[in-house]
């Protein structure tokens, strides 16, 4: 088992049981990682409370992070650092769009939908980068959560796609930035997950199905194997590997059609 015993882990995004976030808390709780869970809005942080208190997976430390705000973001990792000390890891699993951007044609996107797909789901990545960074000075490892639609064209997913894009071209300038420092930046790319966020997707169910018949290992990936994944690249057996997009999504990517 990946040993991550004594290192202060912030894991962003959990919504609930079903959240890539709370896959990757589950991990990372077995290799020994001590959580620090960010949290935005009260809803959310009773959420975490409830699923830690059922499941035994107790956080550290919790901080209100609202990834819109560079202020916000500021305050949160200092009242980390004040609670916890230094930041071993990071897992950036936040992304957010308008149900009715994800529909029809992409050229039809609207101004303003672009910049919120953009903020919330591209650069909170860099702002929390910069940030945390600043905190971690024994090195360590930043990871975040991308999709195919970032690479090829999915139908229904369109602005989340470009956002997406976006996210892992960060995910290589970063890791390039934070070398020098022994922070290691990487993306994983995850085949569909029923999700709450997948619900806002059209058709998600028809493309689960086609998944499930055309991806290599005959199936849907696992949540589990997300948060297994997380946990190699925040540990020290993926010391020599940053900059990297991994798919964990059964072997999808591979194909021609």
């Amino acid at each position: 088992m990946l040993n991550l015993k004594d290192k202060n882990i912030v894991v962003m995004g959990v919504t609930n049981k079903w959240s890539i976030a709370w896959a990757c808390a589950q991990q990372l709780h077995e290799a020994g990682a001590n959580l620090i869970f960010t949290y935005f809005g009260e809803r959310s942080l009773r959420s975490i409370e409830k699923l830690a208190k059922s499941e035994g997976v107790e956080g550290k430390f919790h901080v209100s992070c609202d990834v819109t705000s560079d202020e916000d973001i500021e305050n949160a990792f200092t009242a980390i650092k004040e609670s916890c000390g230094v930041i071993h890891g990071v897992v950036h699993s936040i992304a957010f769009s308008n149900k009715d951007e994800l529909a029809g044609r992409y050229c039809d996107t609207s101004r303003a939908g672009y910049a919120l797909a953009q903020d919330v789901s591209s650069f909170s990545l860099v702002a929390v980068s910069k940030h945390a960074s600043k905190y971690m000075t024994e090195g360590g490892g930043i990871v975040t959560m991308s999709y195919l639609g970032g690479e090829r064209v999915v139908k229904n997913y369109n602005v989340m796609g470009v956002a997406k894009a976006a996210l892992e071209m960060s995910v290589r300038y970063l890791a390039h930035d934070l070398g020098p420092d022994a922070i290691r930046v990487n993306g994983i790319s995850a085949g569909p997950i029923k999700t709450i966020s997948a619900k806002g997707v059209s058709d998600f169910d028809k493309l689960c199905a086609g998944y499930e018949e055309k991806a290599p290992l005959k199936r849907m990936v696992d949540p589990k194997e997300v948060g297994n994944t997380a946990t190699f690249l925040l540990s020290d057996m993926s010391s020599g590997i940053t900059g990297e997009i991994m798919h964990v999504d059964c072997g999808y990517n591979i194909l021609g059609y």
